[in-house]
């Protein structure tokens, strides 16, 4: 064998070392590494659809349940681009007592439908582009969602940001930026709610 070829194995046997390493400590193989952020215990894949990523969130548990019962799945897994501001389990929690019951009745479709699609803006607005835009308009930013109502985006006060709904409830962005093949997905603290 000559050098050179002896060279090339050599590196191919480091590589295939290295990577096997890598799967049996459970990181990702090396040719898909990607940048992943943490939601709920698991990796949020940015070549992974929204709702592919967010199946694996055991903080979304009830959004995903919520999404599926309103038949959100199919939109929320097309090409968009989507800005999510989805709601961590406790947010749902926190709604008075039966309520996310009485949403996920088949005969209430309509309605979770709406709340749903409250959260979710057409395009992708990362932080850096609600704030460039909350710059240029004086502080905060009103977007209009999927459902055609209106949510206003706007400092915290404390370094952070809110999303404040049509009936003045707050809610607090607590993961930002957690991109997907088909938009991005900011994490709230509450469910918000259209007029």
């Amino acid at each position: 064998m000559s050098t050179k070829s002896s060279r090339i194995a050599t590196v191919l046997k480091s590589l295939a070392l290295v990577s096997a390493l890598a799967m049996a400590a459970g990181a990702p193989s090396l040719a898909y590494a990607e940048d992943t952020v943490m939601v709920g215990g698991a990796a949020m894949y940015p070549s992974k659809t929204i709702v592919q990523n967010a199946l694996n969130s055991k903080d979304h548990t009830t959004l995903v349940a919520a999404v599926k019962a309103a038949g959100l799945v199919e939109t929320l897994s097309s090409a968009g681009p989507f800005t999510v501001f989805a709601p961590v389990n406790a947010a749902f929690d926190a709604l008075p007592a039966g309520t996310v019951d009485t949403l996920l009745k088949p005969e209430n479709k309509a309605m979770l439908t709406g709340i749903l699609t409250y959260h979710v803006v057409a395009g992708k607005m990362s932080a850096d582009d609600l704030a460039a835009k909350a710059k240029e308009m004086g502080g905060k930013v009103e977007l209009k969602t999927v459902a055609g109502g209106t949510i206003t985006v706007e400092p915290d006060g404390n370094g952070g940001w809110e999303v404040v709904d049509e009936k003045g409830g707050k809610a607090k962005i607590t993961i930002a930026n957690v991109f997907q093949s088909n938009g991005v997905i900011h994490v709230i603290d509450k469910v918000l709610l259209p007029k």
